[in-house]
Protein backbone atom coordinates (compact mmCIF):
# COMPACT_ATOMS: atom_id res chain seq x y z
CA UNK A 1 0.00 0.00 0.00
CA UNK A 2 2.67 2.27 0.57
CA UNK A 3 3.77 2.45 -3.20
CA UNK A 4 -0.32 3.59 -4.34
CA UNK A 5 -0.39 6.48 -5.95
CA UNK A 6 -3.26 8.89 -4.13
CA UNK A 7 -5.69 9.63 -3.56
CA UNK A 8 -7.28 6.61 -5.08
CA UNK A 9 -9.89 4.36 -4.29
CA UNK A 10 -9.16 0.64 -3.65
CA UNK A 11 -11.81 -2.18 -4.51
CA UNK A 12 -11.04 -5.77 -2.86
CA UNK A 13 -12.34 -8.11 -4.90
CA UNK A 14 -12.52 -10.57 -2.05
CA UNK A 15 -14.88 -8.75 -0.12
CA UNK A 16 -16.91 -7.87 -3.66
CA UNK A 17 -17.27 -11.51 -4.20
CA UNK A 18 -18.04 -12.50 -0.27
CA UNK A 19 -21.04 -9.73 -0.48
CA UNK A 20 -22.44 -10.88 -3.64
CA UNK A 21 -22.21 -14.74 -2.81
CA UNK A 22 -23.72 -14.25 0.25
CA UNK A 23 -26.88 -12.45 -1.32
CA UNK A 24 -27.37 -14.93 -3.83
CA UNK A 25 -27.15 -17.62 -1.42
CA UNK A 26 -29.70 -15.64 0.56
CA UNK A 27 -31.98 -15.57 -1.96
CA UNK A 28 -31.48 -19.01 -3.21
CA UNK A 29 -32.73 -20.57 0.51
CA UNK A 30 -35.99 -18.54 0.38
CA UNK A 31 -37.13 -18.19 -3.07
CA UNK A 32 -37.37 -20.40 -5.80
CA UNK A 33 -36.91 -17.27 -8.83
CA UNK A 34 -35.09 -14.32 -8.15
CA UNK A 35 -33.69 -11.07 -9.89
CA UNK A 36 -30.38 -9.44 -8.89
CA UNK A 37 -30.67 -5.81 -10.15
CA UNK A 38 -27.41 -3.89 -10.01
CA UNK A 39 -28.07 -0.25 -9.19
CA UNK A 40 -25.55 1.05 -11.60
CA UNK A 41 -26.47 4.60 -9.63
CA UNK A 42 -24.87 4.05 -7.08
CA UNK A 43 -21.42 2.62 -8.32
CA UNK A 44 -20.78 2.75 -12.29
CA UNK A 45 -16.90 2.31 -12.06
CA UNK A 46 -16.89 -0.45 -15.55
CA UNK A 47 -14.60 -2.91 -13.81
CA UNK A 48 -17.49 -3.40 -11.62
CA UNK A 49 -20.65 -3.46 -14.05
CA UNK A 50 -18.88 -5.80 -15.91
CA UNK A 51 -18.11 -7.48 -13.20
CA UNK A 52 -22.15 -7.59 -12.12
CA UNK A 53 -22.75 -8.82 -15.40
CA UNK A 54 -20.62 -12.10 -15.28
CA UNK A 55 -22.43 -12.70 -11.84
CA UNK A 56 -25.76 -12.57 -13.97
CA UNK A 57 -26.97 -9.64 -12.51
CA UNK A 58 -29.46 -7.50 -14.49
CA UNK A 59 -28.41 -3.89 -15.11
CA UNK A 60 -30.31 -1.66 -13.05
CA UNK A 61 -30.85 1.65 -14.61
CA UNK A 62 -32.62 4.85 -14.04
CA UNK A 63 -32.33 7.02 -17.38
CA UNK A 64 -31.67 6.75 -20.96
CA UNK A 65 -27.70 7.67 -20.41
CA UNK A 66 -27.56 4.40 -18.38
CA UNK A 67 -29.78 2.02 -20.10
CA UNK A 68 -27.05 2.90 -22.98
CA UNK A 69 -24.29 2.20 -20.77
CA UNK A 70 -25.81 -1.09 -20.19
CA UNK A 71 -26.12 -2.13 -23.72
CA UNK A 72 -22.45 -0.92 -24.70
CA UNK A 73 -20.90 -3.24 -21.66
CA UNK A 74 -22.88 -6.05 -23.31
CA UNK A 75 -25.74 -6.71 -20.79
CA UNK A 76 -28.96 -8.62 -22.04
CA UNK A 77 -31.36 -8.62 -19.28
CA UNK A 78 -31.98 -4.85 -18.09
CA UNK A 79 -34.35 -3.74 -15.48
CA UNK A 80 -35.20 -0.01 -16.67
CA UNK A 81 -36.79 2.39 -13.54
CA UNK A 82 -37.64 5.99 -12.88
CA UNK A 83 -38.52 8.90 -14.64
CA UNK A 84 -35.67 9.86 -17.17
CA UNK A 85 -36.38 7.52 -19.84
CA UNK A 86 -36.48 8.84 -23.55
CA UNK A 87 -39.57 7.50 -25.51
CA UNK A 88 -36.92 6.10 -27.96
CA UNK A 89 -35.24 3.94 -25.25
CA UNK A 90 -38.54 3.01 -23.60
CA UNK A 91 -39.84 1.72 -26.37
CA UNK A 92 -36.91 -0.52 -27.57
CA UNK A 93 -36.60 -1.74 -24.03
CA UNK A 94 -40.43 -2.89 -23.90
CA UNK A 95 -39.21 -4.57 -27.33
CA UNK A 96 -36.56 -6.31 -25.95
CA UNK A 97 -38.43 -7.93 -23.52
CA UNK A 98 -36.38 -5.53 -20.67
CA UNK A 99 -38.15 -5.14 -17.18
CA UNK A 100 -39.24 -1.99 -17.18
CA UNK A 101 -41.52 -0.10 -14.34
CA UNK A 102 -43.06 2.70 -15.09
CA UNK A 103 -44.47 5.82 -12.96
CA UNK A 104 -44.87 8.88 -14.75
CA UNK A 105 -47.94 9.99 -17.00
CA UNK A 106 -45.92 10.17 -19.81
CA UNK A 107 -44.97 6.51 -20.15
CA UNK A 108 -48.70 5.95 -20.25
CA UNK A 109 -48.95 8.09 -22.73
CA UNK A 110 -46.20 7.17 -24.67
CA UNK A 111 -48.09 3.06 -24.20
CA UNK A 112 -50.85 4.11 -26.15
CA UNK A 113 -48.81 3.84 -29.41
CA UNK A 114 -47.05 0.64 -29.18
CA UNK A 115 -48.87 -2.03 -31.24
CA UNK A 116 -46.95 -4.75 -29.94
CA UNK A 117 -48.14 -6.57 -27.29
CA UNK A 118 -45.57 -5.47 -24.34
CA UNK A 119 -45.42 -6.25 -20.59
CA UNK A 120 -44.60 -3.26 -17.84
CA UNK A 121 -44.43 -3.02 -14.23
CA UNK A 122 -45.74 -0.59 -12.15
CA UNK A 123 -44.00 1.99 -9.42
CA UNK A 124 -46.49 2.19 -6.35
CA UNK A 125 -45.92 5.03 -4.51
CA UNK A 126 -47.01 4.24 -0.55
CA UNK A 127 -47.24 6.09 2.94
CA UNK A 128 -44.20 4.41 4.27
CA UNK A 129 -44.30 6.61 7.07
CA UNK A 130 -47.91 5.65 8.61
CA UNK A 131 -46.18 2.07 8.10
CA UNK A 132 -42.57 3.18 10.48
CA UNK A 133 -42.88 6.31 11.74
CA UNK A 134 -39.61 8.20 11.71
CA UNK A 135 -38.11 5.62 9.38
CA UNK A 136 -38.82 7.44 5.77
CA UNK A 137 -36.40 9.13 4.17
CA UNK A 138 -39.06 12.29 3.45
CA UNK A 139 -40.74 11.85 6.67
CA UNK A 140 -44.73 13.51 6.06
CA UNK A 141 -43.39 15.74 2.96
CA UNK A 142 -43.88 12.17 1.40
CA UNK A 143 -41.82 10.31 -1.71
CA UNK A 144 -42.34 11.65 -5.27
CA UNK A 145 -41.71 7.86 -6.93
CA UNK A 146 -44.54 6.04 -8.30
CA UNK A 147 -48.28 5.85 -8.48
CA UNK A 148 -50.05 6.78 -4.99
CA UNK A 149 -51.71 3.79 -3.99
CA UNK A 150 -53.81 5.67 -1.05
CA UNK A 151 -55.29 8.75 -2.99
CA UNK A 152 -56.25 6.79 -5.60
CA UNK A 153 -54.51 7.58 -8.97
CA UNK A 154 -52.86 3.99 -8.88
CA UNK A 155 -56.41 2.33 -9.46
CA UNK A 156 -57.25 5.22 -12.43
CA UNK A 157 -53.65 4.25 -13.83
CA UNK A 158 -54.65 0.06 -13.77
CA UNK A 159 -57.64 0.98 -14.64
CA UNK A 160 -56.35 2.81 -18.05
CA UNK A 161 -53.51 0.35 -18.85
CA UNK A 162 -56.06 -2.43 -18.87
CA UNK A 163 -58.08 -0.88 -21.69
CA UNK A 164 -55.31 -1.05 -23.54
CA UNK A 165 -55.69 -5.07 -25.25
CA UNK A 166 -51.90 -5.39 -25.85
CA UNK A 167 -50.50 -3.99 -22.66
CA UNK A 168 -50.05 -6.53 -19.75
CA UNK A 169 -49.50 -5.32 -15.70
CA UNK A 170 -46.92 -8.30 -14.97
CA UNK A 171 -45.29 -6.62 -12.30
CA UNK A 172 -45.14 -4.22 -9.35
CA UNK A 173 -42.12 -2.38 -7.85
CA UNK A 174 -42.00 -0.83 -4.55
CA UNK A 175 -38.45 1.19 -3.99
CA UNK A 176 -38.57 3.43 -1.03
CA UNK A 177 -35.96 5.49 0.21
CA UNK A 178 -35.61 5.30 4.02
CA UNK A 179 -33.52 6.23 7.33
CA UNK A 180 -33.12 3.16 8.49
CA UNK A 181 -32.70 0.59 6.43
CA UNK A 182 -34.54 -1.68 8.79
CA UNK A 183 -36.41 -4.89 8.59
CA UNK A 184 -39.62 -2.56 9.36
CA UNK A 185 -39.34 -1.25 5.82
CA UNK A 186 -39.26 -4.80 4.02
CA UNK A 187 -42.27 -5.42 5.86
CA UNK A 188 -44.23 -2.64 5.36
CA UNK A 189 -43.32 -3.34 1.46
CA UNK A 190 -44.39 -6.62 1.29
CA UNK A 191 -47.69 -5.84 2.98
CA UNK A 192 -48.19 -3.28 0.76
CA UNK A 193 -47.83 -5.29 -2.23
CA UNK A 194 -49.88 -7.86 -1.41
CA UNK A 195 -52.84 -5.33 -0.67
CA UNK A 196 -51.98 -3.71 -3.92
CA UNK A 197 -52.24 -7.59 -5.72
CA UNK A 198 -55.56 -8.66 -3.97
CA UNK A 199 -57.11 -5.20 -4.03
CA UNK A 200 -56.80 -5.04 -7.90
CA UNK A 201 -56.77 -8.51 -8.31
CA UNK A 202 -53.46 -8.25 -10.40
CA UNK A 203 -51.92 -11.77 -12.00
CA UNK A 204 -48.46 -10.63 -12.04
CA UNK A 205 -45.27 -12.61 -12.53
CA UNK A 206 -43.06 -10.28 -10.31
CA UNK A 207 -42.66 -7.87 -6.87
CA UNK A 208 -39.84 -6.00 -7.05
CA UNK A 209 -38.88 -4.69 -3.94
CA UNK A 210 -36.19 -1.95 -4.61
CA UNK A 211 -32.83 -1.99 -2.29
CA UNK A 212 -31.77 -0.50 0.19
CA UNK A 213 -30.24 -3.48 2.51
CA UNK A 214 -27.62 -3.17 4.67
CA UNK A 215 -24.80 -5.33 3.18
CA UNK A 216 -20.75 -6.33 4.63
CA UNK A 217 -21.55 -4.92 8.01
CA UNK A 218 -22.17 -8.02 10.62
CA UNK A 219 -24.11 -5.51 13.48
CA UNK A 220 -27.14 -4.76 10.90
CA UNK A 221 -29.64 -7.01 9.38
CA UNK A 222 -28.73 -9.90 7.01
CA UNK A 223 -29.24 -10.79 4.00
CA UNK A 224 -31.52 -13.99 5.09
CA UNK A 225 -33.49 -11.65 7.91
CA UNK A 226 -34.59 -9.28 5.13
CA UNK A 227 -35.74 -12.25 2.55
CA UNK A 228 -36.86 -14.05 5.56
CA UNK A 229 -39.08 -10.51 6.08
CA UNK A 230 -40.51 -10.76 2.64
CA UNK A 231 -41.05 -14.57 2.49
CA UNK A 232 -43.21 -14.82 5.28
CA UNK A 233 -45.90 -11.95 4.07
CA UNK A 234 -45.29 -12.88 0.02
CA UNK A 235 -44.57 -16.63 0.65
CA UNK A 236 -42.56 -18.33 -2.70
CA UNK A 237 -45.17 -17.06 -4.94
CA UNK A 238 -43.84 -14.44 -7.11
CA UNK A 239 -40.46 -13.69 -9.05
CA UNK A 240 -38.71 -11.50 -5.98
CA UNK A 241 -36.31 -9.05 -7.78
CA UNK A 242 -33.94 -6.82 -5.29
CA UNK A 243 -32.04 -4.17 -6.28
CA UNK A 244 -29.30 -3.81 -4.71
CA UNK A 245 -26.08 -0.99 -4.73
CA UNK A 246 -24.77 -0.24 -1.46
CA UNK A 247 -25.43 -3.26 0.08
CA UNK A 248 -23.12 -4.92 -2.26
CA UNK A 249 -20.66 -2.59 -3.23
CA UNK A 250 -19.69 0.26 -0.15
CA UNK A 251 -18.26 -2.11 1.69
CA UNK A 252 -15.35 -3.22 -0.99
CA UNK A 253 -14.42 -0.09 -1.33
CA UNK A 254 -11.22 2.20 0.47
CA UNK A 255 -10.18 5.35 0.04
CA UNK A 256 -6.35 6.34 0.61
CA UNK A 257 -5.04 9.85 1.22
CA UNK A 258 -1.68 10.94 2.14
CA UNK A 259 -0.58 14.49 3.93
CA UNK A 260 0.61 16.29 2.21
CA UNK A 261 1.12 19.60 4.97
CA UNK A 262 0.64 19.95 8.97
CA UNK A 263 0.49 23.62 10.13
CA UNK A 264 -0.55 24.83 13.37
CA UNK A 265 -3.41 28.06 13.90
CA UNK A 266 -4.39 29.71 16.83
CA UNK A 267 -7.25 27.34 17.14
CA UNK A 268 -6.31 24.17 16.08
CA UNK A 269 -3.88 21.92 14.60
CA UNK A 270 -4.77 21.30 10.62
CA UNK A 271 -4.01 18.27 8.64
CA UNK A 272 -4.38 18.62 5.15
CA UNK A 273 -4.89 15.42 2.53
CA UNK A 274 -4.21 14.92 -0.76
CA UNK A 275 -7.94 13.82 -0.79
CA UNK A 276 -11.48 15.57 -0.21
CA UNK A 277 -14.10 15.32 1.83
CA UNK A 278 -15.81 15.51 -2.05
CA UNK A 279 -14.79 12.40 -2.73
CA UNK A 280 -15.88 10.67 0.28
CA UNK A 281 -19.12 12.20 0.93
CA UNK A 282 -19.96 14.05 -1.76
CA UNK A 283 -23.34 15.39 -0.24
CA UNK A 284 -21.64 16.25 2.94
CA UNK A 285 -23.82 14.06 5.46
CA UNK A 286 -21.49 12.47 7.08
CA UNK A 287 -20.42 12.68 10.80
CA UNK A 288 -18.25 9.84 10.89
CA UNK A 289 -15.96 7.51 8.85
CA UNK A 290 -14.43 4.22 9.12
CA UNK A 291 -10.82 4.84 9.00
CA UNK A 292 -6.78 3.54 9.38
CA UNK A 293 -4.15 5.34 10.28
CA UNK A 294 -1.04 4.86 8.87
CA UNK A 295 2.35 6.34 10.44
CA UNK A 296 5.51 5.50 11.78
CA UNK A 297 4.95 7.83 14.79
CA UNK A 298 3.93 7.41 18.11
CA UNK A 299 3.41 10.79 19.75
CA UNK A 300 0.09 11.66 20.57
CA UNK A 301 -1.75 14.93 20.20
CA UNK A 302 -4.52 16.48 21.71
CA UNK A 303 -6.91 17.78 18.68
CA UNK A 304 -6.04 17.77 15.12
CA UNK A 305 -9.02 18.49 12.25
CA UNK A 306 -8.25 16.27 9.33
CA UNK A 307 -9.06 18.22 5.88
CA UNK A 308 -9.01 17.89 2.14
CA UNK A 309 -7.19 19.71 -0.42
CA UNK A 310 -9.65 21.53 -1.67
CA UNK A 311 -10.14 25.75 -1.21
CA UNK A 312 -12.99 25.38 0.49
CA UNK A 313 -13.19 25.64 4.39
CA UNK A 314 -16.15 23.29 4.56
CA UNK A 315 -13.63 20.56 3.19
CA UNK A 316 -13.15 18.85 6.72
CA UNK A 317 -13.39 15.41 7.17
CA UNK A 318 -13.08 14.80 10.84
CA UNK A 319 -11.51 15.75 14.01
CA UNK A 320 -9.26 13.24 15.72
CA UNK A 321 -8.88 13.69 19.69
CA UNK A 322 -5.92 12.12 21.67
CA UNK A 323 -4.75 10.33 18.71
CA UNK A 324 -0.92 9.70 16.94
CA UNK A 325 0.12 13.19 15.72
CA UNK A 326 -0.23 12.50 11.92
CA UNK A 327 3.05 13.87 9.87
CA UNK A 328 4.13 14.77 6.28
CA UNK A 329 3.47 11.59 4.03
CA UNK A 330 1.19 9.66 6.11
CA UNK A 331 -1.60 7.61 4.85
CA UNK A 332 -5.25 8.05 6.06
CA UNK A 333 -7.26 4.61 4.76
CA UNK A 334 -10.91 5.32 4.63
CA UNK A 335 -13.20 2.36 5.00
CA UNK A 336 -16.27 1.07 3.60
CA UNK A 337 -16.65 4.04 1.08
CA UNK A 338 -18.26 2.48 -2.55
CA UNK A 339 -21.97 3.72 -2.42
CA UNK A 340 -22.46 6.88 -4.26
CA UNK A 341 -18.83 8.33 -3.85
CA UNK A 342 -17.66 7.88 -7.47
CA UNK A 343 -20.74 8.81 -8.67
CA UNK A 344 -21.53 11.78 -7.21
CA UNK A 345 -18.10 13.43 -6.38
CA UNK A 346 -17.55 16.56 -8.61
CA UNK A 347 -14.67 17.56 -10.89
CA UNK A 348 -14.08 20.23 -8.49
CA UNK A 349 -10.30 21.63 -8.54
CA UNK A 350 -8.47 18.02 -9.04
CA UNK A 351 -9.97 15.24 -11.40
CA UNK A 352 -10.91 11.57 -10.71
CA UNK A 353 -8.54 9.99 -8.61
CA UNK A 354 -7.28 6.45 -10.21
CA UNK A 355 -8.87 3.38 -9.08
CA UNK A 356 -6.91 -0.02 -8.17
CA UNK A 357 -8.09 -3.52 -7.45
CA UNK A 358 -6.61 -5.78 -4.67
CA UNK A 359 -6.66 -9.33 -5.45
CA UNK A 360 -4.54 -12.00 -4.18
CA UNK A 361 -2.06 -9.25 -2.38
CA UNK A 362 -1.53 -7.30 -5.44
CA UNK A 363 -2.41 -4.22 -6.60
CA UNK A 364 -3.72 -3.29 -10.18
CA UNK A 365 -4.98 -0.27 -11.79
CA UNK A 366 -8.30 -0.71 -13.17
CA UNK A 367 -9.37 3.17 -13.78
CA UNK A 368 -6.50 5.45 -14.67
CA UNK A 369 -6.76 9.41 -12.77
CA UNK A 370 -8.02 12.31 -14.97
CA UNK A 371 -6.02 14.18 -16.39
CA UNK A 372 -6.62 17.01 -18.78
CA UNK A 373 -7.35 14.89 -22.24
CA UNK A 374 -9.83 12.85 -19.72
CA UNK A 375 -11.81 15.96 -19.02
CA UNK A 376 -11.93 17.78 -22.78
CA UNK A 377 -12.75 14.16 -24.71
CA UNK A 378 -15.31 14.64 -26.49
CA UNK A 379 -15.45 18.63 -26.13
CA UNK A 380 -16.69 20.45 -29.22
CA UNK A 381 -14.65 23.22 -30.59
CA UNK A 382 -16.43 26.41 -31.22
CA UNK A 383 -14.90 29.17 -33.59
Amino acid sequence: MEKLITPCYILNKHLLDENITSMKNALNEHFSNWIIGYSFKTNSLLYVIDYMKHQNCYAEVVSHQEYELAKHIGYKNIIYNGPMKSQETFVEALNNNAIVNIETHREIEWLKNITKNVAIGLRINFDLEKYCPNESACGTEGGRFGFCFENGVLEQVIAEIKTMPNVTIKGIHLHVSTKTRSLNIYKAIANVAKQVIEKYNLDIDYVDVGGGFFGGMPEKPSFNEYFQTIKTILGDNYTIIVEPGASLIASPFDYLASVIDVKDTTYNRFVVLDGSRNDLDPQFKKSSYLYELHTKNADTICTQVVAGYTCMEHDRLMTLKNNVALQLNDRVLFKKVGSYTMCLAPNFIKYAPLVYLYEENEYRIIKKQWGINEYIAGAKKYE
